[in-house]
């Protein structure tokens, strides 16, 4: 194996999870009020609602669909009776609807970044980063699972991809594993490694700070109060 493979399916996996962890705990103890998506929603809602929903949707199916396919191994469907088709299927389909939500909703919130001129002036060059980041991760995604994967390539990434990704978690990597893959899911995981690199040094963090406690919050209650006599 050349040392430009073990650098990109190596070191490089290993430096980026690195900053991902290391990055979020200085973040947290250095710039906890920065700790926030800066909302935009009152420059601009509209296109915001749209954008906003299908991509926040469309990435959590993304991510259990990963969790599926990466995370958990093979032999482990077919021992609940989940055949090589059914996988196949569902991975097209419903993978294939959550993506094109995915993908539409980042263009939206792209496009309304571009073009809602109070937005543009109070962005950052992070936030540009960010959102050309994901679209490289989700397009590229989006095309491996249609554009190969549909059309019956021989690559499967559930043989390669999700073996060397256990393994980098388990720190037992086998590098020689992506360093065959297609170019186009060799492209997605450096640019999502990357994401996760870069990840606690913009707004991204929000991610962390889902306001769960306000599913069973008090209600706040106002009482309104007499003006005193002088």
């Amino acid at each position: 194996m050349s040392a430009i493979d073990q650098f990109f399916w190596l070191i490089y996996p290993y430096m980026m999870l690195t900053l991902f962890v290391v990055g979020h705990i200085y973040r947290y103890n250095t710039d906890q009020f920065g700790w926030s998506a800066k909302s935009s929603e009152f420059l601009e809602s509209r296109q915001l609602r749209w954008g906003s929903v299908l991509f926040h949707w469309g990435i959590v199916f993304v991510f259990f669909g990963h969790v599926a396919g990466i995370l958990i191994p093979k032999p482990f469907y077919r021992a609940v009776g989940i055949s090589d088709e059914m996988y196949h299927f569902g991975a097209v389909w419903f993978g294939g609807a959550a993506g094109i939500a995915t993908v539409i909703g980042i263009v939206l919130l792209f496009w309304r970044r571009l073009t809602v001129r109070r937005i543009l002036q109070n962005s950052k060059t992070s936030d540009f980063v960010v959102l050309g980041l994901l679209t490289v991760v989700i397009m590229t995604g989006f095309t491996n699972t249609v554009g190969y994967t549909a059309t019956g390539g021989a690559f499967d990434y559930r043989d390669t991809i999700g073996p060397w990704f256990r393994g980098i978690l388990t720190f037992q990597p086998y590098p020689q594993l992506v360093s065959a893959a297609p170019i186009g899911f060799q492209v997605h995981i450096l640019a999502a490694f990357l994401l996760f690199g870069i990840w606690p040094f913009t707004r991204l963090v929000h991610v962390w700070s889902v306001p769960l406690t306000y599913l069973n919050r008090h209600y706040v209650v106002y009482r309104r109060m007499k003006a005193k006599k002088l």
